[in-house]
């Protein structure tokens, strides 16, 4: 009997790449140039993976809808910008071990990755191709044509696109609103500790994890129960 075709949903802010320091400045300088009083790192962090509109709009509650849209713009131009002038290894390196536990899973006869993020298509195709990731996700959720975290919608389309049956897919993020998406899309969930964050916030997820190693042990864990 073969095995079940299986998918990998992975996060990528905080879960595949640290997009820390890329994050902040970029959003310090949006705040500033609209003269807007800037947030707290924490406050900036918690709310990494919604969508920018959204992001924007728990960060300045009290400002209008029009607000929220020129910070998201100003934030696009912002990370495109420095990207193009510091480079995605700079700004966006992989967290410890991420990259070959993607080579690895990649290599399974019957494992499709995929992404779903709160980048833009632009962020993610750069990102994709700084790092040489070309073919290695089978579908890539953004964003742009999505709602906000932690509506279903990117999992359940990523599910459509590739054939595979909730229960043999996994939602793999750093914050609640990862676990709530893969959640709500009735998939397993695994949250990794090393993201953006509090290992708190991951308490709904199936299984927590603190290294690459172990994520990639927890995975083979789960494959062998679907077999």
């Amino acid at each position: 009997m073969s095995e079940p075709l299986r998918l990998v949903v992975f996060d990528v802010d905080g879960t595949l790449v640290d997009s820390r320091t890329h994050i902040l400045a970029s959003m310090r300088q949006s705040f500033q140039d609209l003269g807007l009083a800037v947030p707290s790192e924490d406050a900036i962090l918690h709310g990494v993976g919604l969508s920018l509109p959204e992001l924007m709009a728990q960060l300045v509650p009290d400002a209008p809808p029009e607000t929220h849209d020129r910070l998201a713009a100003r934030y696009k131009d912002l990370s495109l910008l420095r990207h193009v002038t510091a480079g995605q290894d700079a700004e966006s390196p992989f967290f410890p071990g991420m990259r070959d536990v993607l080579d690895s899973l990649r290599a399974q006869d019957f494992t499709l990755l995929a992404t779903a993020t709160g980048k833009s298509r632009r962020g993610l195709d750069r990102m994709i191709a700084h790092h040489g990731l070309q073919g290695y996700f089978q579908t890539t959720q953004v964003a742009d044509n999505h709602p906000s975290k932690p509506h279903p919608s990117m999992v359940v389309t990523a599910l459509s696109e590739t054939g595979v049956e909730p229960q043999n897919a996994v939602m793999i993020g750093d914050t609640s609103y990862d676990i709530a998406m893969g959640r709500a899309a009735g998939v397993a969930t695994i949250g990794v500790s090393w993201g953006y964050q509090a290992k708190i916030a991951l308490s709904e997820a199936d299984g927590i994890v603190d290294t690459a190693s172990d994520l990639f042990d927890s995975l083979n864990s789960w494959m062998e129960r679907l077999t």
